[in-house]
């Protein structure tokens, strides 16, 4: 029996649920596939989890910091149930019924794309002129002797755990090993964190691994730097994990935070002509991969992360309904929610020389211009980092690790997107005392 519908969408992540609202919202008739629960990995194991679980440690260290308050104690049960409640208990029937309440269709199992305008998912066959691919992205797995055989986690065993191990070994300093290391750390775990690059966080400007290392170094995690896994066995109940030149580290459990793909197996691409790249599927501007589908999201392997996912989602469905919007991410936010957070916007300053850019730089640390961290924190830290191009005169790039920096980037990100003026910004006012006004200093720094 086939049925009927104006859009199918294959997956409900963020990414997927941003379409799904719009299409219905259109009054289009829509059915959605997923083949676990309707929120995605980001909902009940990435970025809700971790940031309500990164929060109690971070509250507490904050109030360390400030003048004239006790510390306070921190109940990892308590902490713990409210992640549970966070993530719904891993129960996602109260989304199945608001779409159904919707009149979207929902339909749960592992869908496939079986021709041009034909999804099927288990023994039903869908029918409808637009397909939305929404399937998201799975751990990289690296090729390490024994790793399979030892065990380890990944960011789902991390954030949903229940008891916590006395240490860990975490693998990856990226986003997801600097959060989770230090969150881990925080609640007592001695944490190792393996790093193959020279520095953490190698995607961003250099100074901002050297800060984030200096930071978790302070706070009692071992920190390897251009160290490669090579080999990991079981010792009674913990792993021991070889490195390349001899050195061994060990833990209870081996997180791996090595990275991500895009989940494009089995879904069916190949049947509408589609083939995927080494990072996902290929899409244009508009977000098409082929007549009558469209691909958003991690799936895409365009900078995965959820507000871009949610972003695609609104490009996707603007064309669905004869828009002419085009996909623009060049001021996208990069935040990872360390204690203190890590913020980016733009070009970093080897891109942007990598794109003959007439580059110039400047990095101010903010207790030397601003008074904000001063009122904020004793022993106040924090550095900004901003790039520009001398040749047109705007800003392009912008880093900070700071208190808060993932809330105040946003003055950065609107100014690489509107390509406004560097005279405009140095004539722009913030509020006193803010760390936005750290800007101001950066801009008076950059020499022209």
């Amino acid at each position: 029996m086939q049925e009927h519908f104006d859009a199918v969408v294959i997956g409900t992540g963020p990414a997927g649920e941003v379409a799904v609202s719009r299409l219905a919202e259109q009054g289009l008739r829509v059915a959605l596939a997923e083949r676990e629960l309707i929120g995605g990995e980001c909902a009940y194991w990435a970025c809700i989890p971790s940031k309500t679980l990164l929060r109690t440690p971070e509250a507490r260290a904050g109030a360390r910091r400030a003048a004239g308050v006790d510390e306070p104690e921190q109940h990892w049960p308590d902490v713990a149930a409210y992640r549970d409640f966070m993530i719904r208990q891993l129960d996602d029937s109260e989304q199945v019924e608001g779409y159904e309440r919707q009149g979207v269709t929902v339909i749960k199992g592992a869908a496939r794309i079986a021709g041009p305008g034909r999804v099927e998912v288990g023994d039903r066959v869908l029918k409808t002129e637009r397909i939305v691919i929404a399937t998201g992205s799975d751990p990289v797995i690296p090729p390490i002797d024994g790793l399979e055989e030892a065990g380890y986690w990944t960011n789902r065993e991390a954030t949903t755990v229940s008891e916590l191990p006395s240490s860990l070994v975490v693998l990856g300093g990226g986003p997801v090993g600097v959060e989770l290391a230090q969150l881990f750390r925080r609640f007592g775990v001695d944490v190792t964190l393996v790093q193959s690059p020279d520095r953490l966080l190698n995607r961003e400007d250099p100074a901002v691994g050297e800060l984030i290392g200096e930071v978790l170094a302070e706070e009692g995690i071992d920190v390897r730097l251009g160290a490669r896994a090579e080999r990991v066995r079981r010792d009674g109940a913990r792993r021991v994990v070889a490195l390349a030149g001899g050195d061994e580290v060990t833990g209870h459990e081996v997180l791996v935070a090595t990275g991500r793909t895009a989940r494009v197996e089995g879904i069916g691409l190949e049947n509408v002509g589609v083939e995927p790249g080494p990072q996902g599927v290929p899409i244009d501007g508009r977000c098409r991969a082929a007549d009558g589908v469209w691909a958003i999201g991690d799936v895409t392997g365009v900078m995965p992360f959820t507000h871009v996912g949610m972003y695609q989602a609104r490009i996707a469905v603007a064309d669905i309904a004869g828009g002419t919007a085009e996909a623009d991410y060049s001021a996208i936010p990069r935040v990872v929610f360390s204690d203190p957070e890590i913020a980016a916007v733009g070009l970093t300053q080897e891109q942007a020389r990598e794109q003959d850019l007439d580059v110039v730089t400047s990095r101010v640390s903010l207790p030397e211009v601003i008074a904000r961290p001063w009122t904020y924190e004793r022993d106040p830290r924090g550095e900004l980092g901003l790039v520009a191009d001398r040749g047109r005169g705007v800003l392009v790039g912008a880093w900070a690790v700071a208190p808060l920096a993932g809330e105040w980037i946003h003055q950065a990100a609107l100014a690489v997107k509107t390509r406004t003026p560097l005279a405009v910004l140095l004539d722009t006012v913030a509020q006193f005392p803010t760390f936005s006004e750290a800007f101001l200093k950066g801009l008076e720094r950059l020499e022209f």
